[in-house]
């Protein structure tokens, strides 16, 4: 891992902003004293290929709602992430837009009356293709992590899943779990 490396925990992206308060990458960065920010490529209604159509529990092909964003840490990109509503929850709503949500999707959902109670995550590094290493800046040879995360409400229904590549060498996660024991 490369000095100025982003060191990522996945609780804050978790859990809906107070209101007035920004999204949760915004108050990650201003809490390092770091500058970033996101730019939304794409969004809108597509068909759920298969490992989404998996993901949120739809059938392949199933309209779900998409956001495409590029994520910048000091003006480098250092994610792209990919998340997709079922369209019961989305449709018609700033998620199916490119405009940047007051407060995070995250808030929204809540507002919305969706709040996440489980998340499962899936972490693999690969080699990027070549749009993902164009996008990412990264060399050939750099490989990338992929974390993949569906979050579900409390009757264990999918309302959201990220699907995020970042270069392997400039990202660390962090996960810190409580066991519930003594």
């Amino acid at each position: 891992m490369s000095t100025g490396a982003w060191v990522s925990t996945s609780m804050p992206y978790l859990t809906p902003q107070r209101e007035g308060h920004p999204d949760a990458w915004s108050a990650e960065l201003a809490a390092q004293g770091r500058r970033g920010g996101q730019r939304i490529v794409d969004a809108g209604e597509v068909a759920a290929a298969g490992e989404v159509a998996e993901l949120l529990g739809v059938a392949p092909g199933e309209a779900v709602v998409m956001r495409k964003r590029v994520m910048f840490l000091e003006d480098v990109p250092c994610e792209l992430t990919d998340t997709y509503y079922p369209v019961s929850i989305a449709r018609g709503t700033p998620l199916a837009g490119t405009a940047k949500i007051p407060g995070g999707a995250v808030t929204l959902l809540a507002r919305l009356g969706h709040t996440g109670a489980r998340v499962r995550e899936d972490v693999s590094a690969r080699m990027p293709d070549v749009e993902e290493r164009a996008a990412l800046r990264t060399e050939p040879g750099e490989p990338v992590l992929r974390l993949v995360r569906v979050t579900f409400d409390s009757a264990d229904r999918p309302i959201q899943a990220d699907i995020m590549t970042m270069p392997a060498h400039r990202q660390r996660l962090r996960y810190e779990i409580e066991t519930g024991i003594g």
